[in-house]
């Protein structure tokens, strides 16, 4: 099989360490995702051509890189024949082959199950410390051979994902883009280049049926866009910022993170992020989308009086 030149990363690690984050992101950056493919069909993928994309996008310009996350679940997972297979693939078929892991200290980890409530998937009827250690031994040899180490202890999702970009999005084109809601009850974030605040819009808050859920669901989304001044506002922010990101590529700005704020940060901004960040995937960008306050509960005092703010 004539196996075309092609970057791969293999993205491993420990369960919970973040792969799936990691992987989520790699695909906003305009990678190819491909998770828990079994060894033997490795072969045939890199073969394969590479999807077609929308404008801007890796495989409109014929290279888009492949990222494939493995860990102990995958079938056929045999750390000393990937580390073979990835040695055979940089020396006869000329691959460039980075593999990407992912650790974190057991204690964070048992943390993370126990507030998940999940089994680890090496210790269903045991203690999640004995499936971290044994997966931890398990992997040790991938840990030795890679060659990026990223270690998750200390960092969110949203942190995590951040430091992915920082070391892949070379790959793109212009800057790297980041799409977020956020509540400003809670605090403006720090790192936003652009804020847009959505308290104009009516406020799902005040509905009793709503009110549990967030803007990511279909009957809080249309509350919000039936807002008279809605439609009108946020295609005018989308032209802005397909105005402003351009220039902003010119200009050689790396990173531009754009923030949209309501007041708790669970209905109105994650709405608007949301179409917004599809918006700028359509016109050809790869933008990352996180809520910084989704999970937060609902409180009534932090809303403030239900006339609208």
């Amino acid at each position: 099989m004539t196996i075309a030149s092609r970057d791969l990363l293999l993205v491993t690690g420990l369960s919970g360490a973040g792969k799936s984050t990691a992987l989520k992101t790699l695909e906003d950056l305009g990678w190819e995702v491909v998770d828990n493919l079994p060894l033997s069909l490795l072969d045939r993928l890199l073969a394969a051509p590479p999807a077609e994309k929308g404008p801007g996008d890796h495989a409109q310009r014929g290279t888009q890189p492949l990222a494939v996350g493995i860990d102990a679940r995958t079938r056929d997972f045999n750390p000393e024949r990937i580390i073979a297979r990835i040695k055979d693939l940089r020396a006869q078929h000329g691959h460039e082959v980075d593999i990407l892991f992912l650790d974190c200290a057991g204690t964070e980890l048992e943390r993370r199950y126990s507030e998940t409530r999940r089994r680890h998937p090496l210790a269903q009827d045991r203690p999640a410390g004995d499936g971290i250690a044994r997966e931890r031994e398990l992997l040790a040899p991938l840990r030795r051979f890679a060659n990026r180490l990223v270690d998750t202890t200390t960092l969110n999702a949203n942190a995590l994902a951040q430091s992915i970009r920082q070391t892949f999005s070379t790959l793109c084109d212009g800057p790297t883009l980041s799409v977020q809601s956020f509540g400003f009850s809670r605090g403006l974030p720090l790192n936003a280049d652009l804020v847009f605040d959505m308290r104009f819009l009516r406020n799902p808050h005040w509905d009793p049926v709503l009110k549990p859920g967030t803007g990511l669901d279909p009957a809080v989304a249309a509350y919000v866009a039936a807002d008279p001044a809605y439609e009108a506002a946020v295609s005018r922010i989308e032209d802005l910022l397909l105005l402003l990101i351009p220039r902003y590529r010119a200009d050689g700005k790396s990173y531009v993170t754009i923030a949209f704020g309501c007041t708790g940060g669970r209905h109105r901004s994650v709405h608007v992020a949301d179409r917004v960040a599809r918006r700028l995937r359509d016109a050809g960008f790869s933008p990352t989308i996180s809520h910084r306050d989704l999970a937060a509960a609902p409180q009534d005092v932090l809303e403030g009086s239900p006339v609208q703010s």
